[in-house]
C-alpha cells in the first residue's frame, strides 16, 4: 500500500495546504494557473512544502500533459526525450506540457544548458524544483527565463488541518478512533515538513493499532518515534535533522559535535557541495564581521570541494567546519540587513535625498541633484558628517557591532565617526 503521505496527496487547489501567498484567492500563481498562462518557473522552498504537489496541479488545471524527472538519475539524453515527446504532442495534437524536474539544483550545467531552448521555444513549460537558492544552483540564462516563486514551511494551522483531514479522509483510517490531546510534539518533530508529519503520524498509529481508542500525545508520539528511529532513519527523513544538528553545533563553537555531524553527512553519502554550502552561509550569518576571514576560508572550502570531491574533500570540509566551529561569533551583520529588510517593507520607496544623487544630466543638476554633496576625502580623516539616509528614517541605526574583538574596533571607529547620530 502506498505511504499516507502519498495517498493524502492533494489533486487541485482547493484541496491543497499552505503557500497562500502564492495560491490563495486572488494570488499571483492562482491567477495564471486560472488563466492558462503559467510561466516557467522555479519552486523554492524547503522540504515538505509542496512543490512537486503544486506542479501536478498547475499541469492538471491548465490541461497540460506533464512529464517527470529526478535529477538525481536523469541525464541530457532523458530530457532529449522529453523534448521530443513534447514536441510532438504540441504539433500533432496541438496540446501543451509541463516538464517537471524535482530537485533541480542537482542537475549539471550542460544538463541545465539542454533546456534552455526547449524553454525559449515554448516547447514545454519548465517546473524546477529545488530546496537551494537558485541564484546559486540555476545557471543565469536559464533563470532569466523562469519565474522563481518562494514556498514557505507550513504553519502550525495548516500541519493541524492535515492531520484532522488525514484521519477524517484516509480509506484506511478514517474508520479509527484517534484523538490528537496534544500538537507540540508531533509538530516540532516535523519541522514544517507535509510529508513528515504524515510519515509520523503512520508510525505513531501503526505502533499503537491495538488501542481501541487511540489518544494520542506528546509522550506517546516522542516514545513511539524514539522506538523507531531506525526506520526513520531508512527512510531518509533526518537529512534535514543532521544538517541542522552540523549548524548548531558550528553556531554554538563546539568542533567536536561538528566534526561528529560532518561524519554522520559524510557516511550518509551526503553531496559535498551541500555541505560546504551551507557552511558559506553560517560563515556570514553567524561569524560575520567578528572573523572576516571566516568567510574567505568557507568560500575556499566550496571551492576546493567542487574541484576534489569525495573521498578527499572530507578533510577540507573538516578543516573548515573546525575553524568555523572556533571562530568568535556574531550575527550583527544578519541583523542588519533584516531590521533593513523590515524597515524597507514597512515604510516602502523612500526617496534617495537629492544631495547623494547621481546627476549626469544638466536638467538633473538644475533639479538639485547632488547638489551639496560633501566628498569624503575632501576632508580631514576622509570623513565629514553628513545624511545618507531618506529623512523619514534618519538616525535609524542597523548595524550594532558586536561583543568581540574586531567589533569593538568596528565600533570604536563608528562612534569617532558616528556616535552622536547614532548612538554608538
Amino acid at each position: 500500500m502506498k505511504p499516507l503521505a502519498e495517498r493524502m496527496r492533494p489533486e487541485t487547489l482547493k484541496e491543497y495546504i499552505g503557500q497562500e501567498h502564492l495560491v490563495g484567492e486572488g494570488a499571483i500563481l492562482r491567477k495564471s494557473i486560472q488563466s492558462g498562462q503559467v510561466p516557467s518557473m522555479i519552486l523554492w522552498g524547503p522540504p515538505g512544502t509542496g512543490k512537486t504537489t503544486l506542479a501536478y496541479i498547475i499541469a492538471r488545471e491548465s490541461g497540460r500533459k506533464i512529464f517527470m524527472l529526478s535529477a538525481i538519475n536523469s541525464g541530457v539524453k532523458d530530457i532529449r526525450e522529453v523534448i521530443e515527446k513534447a514536441t510532438k504532442l504540441q504539433q500533432e495534437e496541438k496540446q501543451q506540457s509541463v516538464l517537471f524536474i524535482d530537485e533541480i539544483h542537482r542537475f549539471s550545467k550542460s544538463q541545465q544548458d539542454s533546456l534552455l531552448g526547449a524553454v525559449e521555444r515554448g516547447i514545454f513549460t519548465l517546473i524546477g524544483a529545488t530546496t537551494e537558492n537558485p541564484s546559486f544552483e540555476v545557471i543565469s540564462p536559464l533563470l532569466s527565463r523562469c519565474q522563481v516563486f518562494v514556498l514557505k514551511s507550513l504553519s502550525a494551522d495548516n500541519l493541524k488541518t492535515l492531520l484532522h483531514r488525514a484521519l477524517q479522509n484516509d480509506e484506511q483510517y478514517k474508520n479509527l478512533h484517534v484523538e490528537f490531546m496534544e500538537y507540540d510534539a508531533i509538530l516540532r518533530l516535523s519541522g514544517g515538513d507535509a510529508r513528515k508529519l504524515l510519515n509520523l503520524l503512520e508510525i505513531v498509529i501503526q505502533s499503537n493499532a491495538t488501542e481501541q481508542t487511540l489518544i494520542i500525545d506528546n509522550a506517546l508520539v516522542e516514545k513511539t518515534i524514539q522506538q523507531k528511529i531506525a526506520i526513520y532513519d531508512k527512510a531518509g527523513e533526518q537529512h534535514y535533522d543532521i544538517i541542522s544538528a552540523f549548524i548548531k553545533s558550528i553556531r554554538g563553537s563546539d568542533p567536536n559535535a561538528a566534526v561528529y555531524w560532518l561524519a554522520r553527512m559524510i557516511e550518509g553519502g551526503e553531496d559535498p557541495l551541500f555541505i560546504a554550502r551551507r557552511m558559506l552561509i553560517l560563515a556570514s550569518e553567524d561569524i560575520g564581521n567578528a572573523n572576516p576571514n571566516a568567510l574567505l576560508i568557507a568560500n575556499q572550502c566550496f571551492d576546493a570541494v567542487h574541484k576534489i570531491g569525495f573521498p578527499e574533500s572530507r578533510i577540507i570540509l573538516s578543516q573548515a567546519c573546525i575553524y568555523l566551529a572556533c571562530s568568535p561569533k556574531s550575527n550583527a551583520a544578519y541583523m542588519a540587513i533584516e531590521e533593513a529588510l523590515s524597515v524597507t517593507k514597512s515604510k516602502g520607496d523612500l526617496s534617495v535625498p537629492l544631495h547623494i544623487r547621481n546627476a549626469p544630466t544638466q536638467l538633473m543638476k538644475e533639479l538639485g541633484y547632488g547638489h551639496d554633496y560633501k566628498y569624503a576625502h575632501d576632508y580631514e580623516n576622509n570623513f565629514t558628517e553628513q545624511e545618507f539616509l531618506p529623512e523619514a528614517i534618519s538616525n535609524t541605526k542597523f548595524y550594532n557591532p558586536g561583543n568581540n574583538a574586531r567589533e569593538k574596533e568596528m565600533r570604536e571607529f563608528l562612534k569617532t565617526r558616528w556616535g552622536k547620530k547614532y548612538g554608538y
